[in-house]
């Protein structure tokens, strides 16, 4: 374990991997994560057969602050005390509800699940202000694991090593441009500029886009930044890296929770997802605007 970081080597990532995950993924590394998690939803959107499915019910285009704090607020929920406590499994109950209406492939929840294991953990490697340690990566895989056996996933993979040959192979596979991924992009741009003020939104846009890579701004039809816009993002972060290292009561401010902009007041479970599930009839499966 680097020097300045707190130790979980007396934790066991199979026993304890709830309590790890909070103390890495929560506490140490929180803004890294927010970021990460933001990044793996882009990278849901190059894959047609996810996208066709978000494209089709407005939720992003329409209400897409809602929707992601709707998101945001679900994995705070299951979070909070843990996958398996009944608080964790009501939260996931209400997913599987959202999730229900929609004819959704047991390999494409495979992937979304892989997206959140694998690009934080990539993300921390390139831009954290220390490494993870086998036992913090291993605490992540057991967490999501336990998430994705509680939403009926099958044949989940069972090390990192194996979720990161998923997501990649997956991607080679299945990610390719329709105009539904590119909606999607763009609407998600379009709230993430939205906290901003907005002389500074065309910044921000060149920074979320160049933040995304070549391969994946390609199967999202996003317009390739400048190379200047590119260095600029990855030595901004590499930056933050080092000053958090030397700096460690920088580290406090990184913790992920933050007032969600749609629930200024706080929410109940019932407030997140689709207007439907407050009530109404699930949206008809339909095969319209099929990529």
């Amino acid at each position: 374990m680097p020097a300045g970081s707190s130790s979980t080597e007396p934790l066991d990532p199979d026993r304890d991997y709830l309590l790890i995950f909070h103390k890495t993924f929560d506490a140490t590394f929180g803004w890294d994560v927010n970021r990460a998690l933001e990044l793996a939803i882009f990278h849901t959107f190059g894959a047609p057969s996810i996208s066709d499915i978000l494209d089709r019910t407005g939720e992003f285009a329409h209400r897409g602050q809602k929707r992601y704090d709707d998101t945001v607020a679900l994995l705070r929920e299951v979070a909070k005390e843990g996958p398996s406590s009944p608080r964790g499994r009501t939260a996931a109950m209400r997913m599987n509800c959202i999730h229900g209406a929609y004819d959704i492939s047991n390999d494409d929840l495979i992937y979304v699940l892989a997206t959140f294991v694998v690009v934080p953990v990539r993300w921390i490697r390139q831009y954290g202000w220390r490494g993870l340690t086998a036992d913090e990566i291993r605490a992540a895989v057991n967490y999501y694991r336990e998430i994705g056996r509680l939403m009926g996933i099958r044949e989940i993979p069972g090390t990192y090593t194996e979720f990161a040959s998923y997501l990649d192979a997956y991607e080679l596979e299945h990610h390719a441009f329709c105009e539904a991924n590119q909606r999607l992009a763009v609407s998600l741009i379009r709230v993430i500029e939205g906290w901003f003020p907005p002389p500074v939104r065309p910044l921000t846009r060149q920074c979320i886009v160049a933040a995304l890579g070549q391969p994946l701004r390609d199967v999202l039809g996003l317009p390739e930044p400048s190379g200047v816009a590119r260095a600029g993002v990855h030595f901004a972060l590499r930056c933050r890296a080092v000053l958090m290292r030397k700096f460690p009561l920088l580290r406090q401010r990184s913790k992920s929770s933050r007032q969600l902009r749609t629930y200024p007041h706080g929410y109940v479970l019932s407030d997140l997802g689709p207007a439907w599930t407050a009530g109404g009839k699930p949206r008809r499966r339909s095969s319209a605007n099929r990529c």
